[in-house]
């Protein structure tokens, strides 16, 4: 039980709702992250402490920057089973949620920029 509230405490609040949205997507870098929320990185980085406590991301460092994607989890153990579960939920419900929507759309926005300039 002490999981499941750490997760869905982690989830309780729109900037990590909307974050998870864009790991959800695959792997990004902490700086899209920033460009697509308008938020510094002190803000984005608090709020990736929350999901990284609560097992949802994991982080890699690459040059200056950390990139983030979904924790694998083991779903043979309550820990990944409750994480899995969550995490199939929030897909259902971002696909739906017009913050998600548009959040997305900057994202895609912003990296085709970013390709065009490599």
């Amino acid at each position: 039980m002490e999981r499941t509230s750490l997760i869905l405490k982690a989830l309780s609040e729109e900037t990590r709702l909307r974050i998870m949205n864009l790991v959800l997507k695959g792997e990004i870098c902490v700086c899209d992250i920033m460009r697509v929320l308008n938020m510094p990185q002190s803000t984005v980085s608090r709020h990736i402490a929350y999901l990284k406590n609560a097992g949802l991301v994991r982080g890699r460092r690459q040059g200056t920057w950390m990139h983030y994607s979904v924790s694998r989890n083991d779903a043979g153990d309550e820990k990944g089973f409750v994480t899995n579960e969550v995490l199939k939920c929030l897909r259902v419900l971002m696909l739906k949620n017009p913050v998600a929507i548009e959040d997305l759309k900057r994202l895609n926005k912003f990296r085709r920029e970013k390709n065009k300039c490599e």
